[in-house]
């Protein structure tokens, strides 16, 4: 199968939601907002988490051009699947796999790391990419805001990123909320948030803030949906399906390395003289631990 076919039916699905009914329009926000849930769940399912019945997921299939809903969730199903890093697997996994539980698991885990950072960047379109850099590098000031888990990938960001962009503001600042941070905020400013399923309350708030006041509002997500009315300027989408109860950021981490990589590529001979300096403050405070000299 394709394996571009269920980003492309995603885009499909969000380019025609004006023309759909209102029922076949909630059950495909529901896709949009939750498509590894489709894949893995059966029909009667999908139809009670997204408030509709199992004939609007019917017809929805059929408009949008399958022969039924099985056939239409059969692109969710197979990114499920490791794809083609599974396929070729390396023998030291295979190897692990089989042996004791421990070695189960730990196989299972890294075949799902490898698997999600594949899908999610392939899914990545670097026009796209290169349009969220080229936007964070014309930026007056550019927030960057996340919540719990995705705080975690927010600092990183904001640690590298600084070096390209030295207006980069890591909110919320002092124990305050996002929005508190964003009130001097502009227009020429831009907002630059991680979220994921289930999305922050503050995250999702500070965004429709920012969006209110004229601001680009840039999403990194594991959904192009995140809420009703929020529009971001650009959306990277990663995969955070995990062998556990909480996400694996391996993937959505990869796709963020990639916009990176692009913003000191466009920082060029500023960026590098600026984590030069920074190298020379740290060793000249002595900032870092001595390496051993080798024997």
């Amino acid at each position: 199968m394709d394996p571009t076919q269920k980003t492309r039916l995603l885009a499909a699905l969000q380019d025609r939601m004006d023309s759909l009914s209102p029922q076949q329009r909630k059950a495909a926000r529901h896709v949009i907002a939750h498509p590894l849930d489709v894949g893995m769940d059966p029909i009667r399912d999908t139809a009670q988490k997204a408030g509709v019945s199992t004939y609007t997921l019917v017809s929805l299939a059929k408009l949008m051009g399958f022969g039924g809903y099985r056939a239409f969730r059969e692109p969710f199903r197979q990114a499920l699947l490791p794809g083609a890093a599974a396929a070729t697997a390396p023998a030291w996994l295979t190897q692990d796999a089989a042996g004791d539980d421990g070695g189960a698991v730990f196989a299972a885990a890294a075949a799902n790391a490898m698997g999600i950072v594949a899908r999610s960047l392939e899914g990545q379109d670097p026009a796209t990419l290169d349009a969220m850099a080229r936007r964070l590098m014309q930026a007056d000031r550019v927030f960057l805001t996340a919540a719990r888990a995705s705080y975690a990938m927010a600092y990183y960001v904001h640690y590298v990123g600084r070096m390209a962009l030295p207006a980069l503001e890591l909110i919320p600042r002092h124990h305050n909320s996002a929005i508190d941070d964003l009130n001097d905020a502009r227009p020429g400013d831009v907002l630059l948030a991680i979220a994921v399923t289930p999305h922050s309350r503050e995250t999702v708030e500070a965004c429709l803030f920012a969006q209110n006041k004229g601001m680009d509002v840039l999403l990194v997500s594991d959904t192009a949906e995140v809420a009703p009315g929020l529009r971001p300027a650009h959306v990277l989408v990663a995969s955070v399906q995990s062998t556990h109860r909480f996400g694996c950021f391996a993937g959505m981490m990869a796709v963020l390395e990639t916009l990176l990589a692009l913003l000191m590529h466009r920082g060029g001979s500023r960026a590098q003289e600026r984590i030069e300096s920074y190298d020379r403050l740290r060793n000249d405070s002595a900032a870092y631990w001595p390496q051993a000299k080798k024997q």
